[in-house]
């Protein structure tokens, strides 16, 4: 067996089909299923079983796949050991990011990267469904992602480093009725008219617990996911939004007011598989997301209005 084959089992482990595996490698399919063969030969018990029409990994499939990445990551380490010897501490580093996360934390990046000998940004958006975020590691050194509290944890194929634990706040126009309470119930905005994400979206999954502490429907009226065109629709009177507290812009017409009742917090965190710590360039950029993690979570603005915040109120 070589690094080769292992690569392929451990993509075939997460995708499940050779046609995957080939489009995220990059190869024919038959490149595939030639490699898989290989690999077969030289382990004396099955590593691959049908499922359905899905190829699926057997246990000492999986475990194999497991080691997979102990080689990977090995084959990376000895690589950074050379660019540490030539004194390379520089390289291009990729990191992608959903919007709100973009907007929070690439700025810090790319100051705090400016300097001859820095780690180069490659900086990308990436504004996908949940499920969808730890395959994008495949194309990134970097992603952050985020996941509500009670979601299911990232899968073990990838490696998350926790950045931000960040309450979701109840966006309204200013001079709403409800800006009058310092804090909202889910029965305060159970009738408003709701500006939400697309289904599949992480914050659905808080709709939906809002509407079930209410005991009604919520009146979905608008589906956009980026909080800065829902910043502004809410402003002109469009409707209600969850919004988060620390990620999402300012609003000089938007107050934000916090949720009780439900558990109404989002995880940020930098996912990235675990191999790709082994080059300090990436080491580099994930303690920089930290610095600016700590920074941005002091920016508590206890759902204020900018207004309010320099009023001094909280």
């Amino acid at each position: 067996m070589d690094e080769r084959q292992l690569r392929v089992l451990r993509e075939l482990g997460e995708l499940g089909s050779v046609t995957a595996t080939a489009e995220a490698l990059m190869v024919t399919p038959s490149a595939i299923s030639q490699q898989l063969r290989l690999l077969q030969r030289s382990v004396p018990v099955p590593l691959t079983e049908r499922e359905g029409r899905r190829l699926v990994l057997t246990p000492a499939g999986q475990a194999l796949a497991g080691a997979a990445i102990e080689v990977e990551t090995a084959l990376a380490r000895a690589r950074r050991r050379v660019e540490e010897f030539l004194g390379e501490t520089g390289g291009l580093v990729s990191v992608a990011a959903f919007h709100s996360a973009a907007a929070a934390f690439w700025p810090h990046l790319v100051s705090a990267l400016a300097a001859p000998g820095s780690p180069q940004l490659a900086l990308a958006d990436e504004d996908v469904a949940q499920n969808d975020f730890p395959p994008l590691t495949r194309d990134y050194d970097i992603v952050l992602a985020h996941r509500l509290d009670h979601a299911a944890p990232w899968p073990r194929t990838v490696s998350a480093i926790a950045l931000l634990h960040e309450p979701l706040d109840i966006a309204l126009p200013a001079g709403h009725p409800l800006t009058a309470k310092p804090r909202l119930t889910p029965r305060d905005v159970a009738d408003e008219p709701w500006i939400t994400v697309h289904d599949g979206f992480p914050l659905m999954a808080t709709i939906e617990a809002i509407a079930a502490a209410a005991g009604r429907r919520l009146h979905l009226a608008h589906r956009i996911n980026e909080f800065a065109v829902v910043a502004e629709v809410v402003a002109a009177g469009g409707g209600i939004a969850l919004m988060p507290r620390w990620t999402s812009r300012p609003h000089p017409q938007v107050t934000l007011r916090p949720l009780t009742g439900v558990h109404a917090r989002r995880h940020v965190d930098a996912l990235h598989r675990p191999e790709r710590t082994t080059r300090t360039a990436v080491q580099t950029v994930l303690t920089q997301l930290q610095i600016a993690a700590a920074a941005i979570s002091n920016q508590d603005t206890a759902a204020v209005t900018p207004h309010e915040q320099a009023a001094g109120e909280r």
